[in-house]
């Protein structure tokens, strides 16, 4: 179930933390390793009124790179590549699950989505190299 529904709670380190559970470690490592080089990701929460949840924007120099949403004992990544910007996944060392699903999700407008579910630190591998991917398009 997706947390963080509360619009007057705004999220700070023990609200993410309680709602995420067992994944907080793996967020603690996410945000301090896209924080600096190679990445220089800032995370911004705001409320979104149309989803009825506080979303994480993950932005580098004005660039939406992923969008993260809280869910209970996980986090959830989202990336929206372009027909041409996501043909280089293919190619990217990482779950072929995750090529998978990318090859057949719908797209929305011209963007198809590719999220990825973050329950441990071993989770973070594929989903920092494909961070480092969308930062080169």
């Amino acid at each position: 179930m997706q947390q963080l529904r509360d619009e007057n709670t705004r999220p700070d380190p023990q609200t993410i933390a309680r709602a995420l559970g067992s994944s907080w470690p793996a967020y603690e490592k996410l945000a301090a390793e896209i924080s600096r080089p190679p990445f220089n990701i800032t995370f911004e929460w705001r409320w979104y009124n149309d989803g009825k949840a506080w979303l994480c924007k993950a932005t580098a120099k004005g660039k939406t790179v992923f969008w993260l949403s809280a869910w209970d004992g996980y986090f959830k990544t989202s990336f929206y590549f372009t027909e041409k910007t996501g043909a280089g996944l293919a190619a990217l060392e990482i779950d072929p699950a995750h090529k998978a699903a990318f090859a057949s999700a719908k797209p929305i407008g011209k963007l198809i989505p590719l999220t990825l579910d973050i329950r441990e630190e071993q989770d973070l591998a594929d989903l920092l190299k494909i961070t480092g991917y969308k930062l080169s398009k």
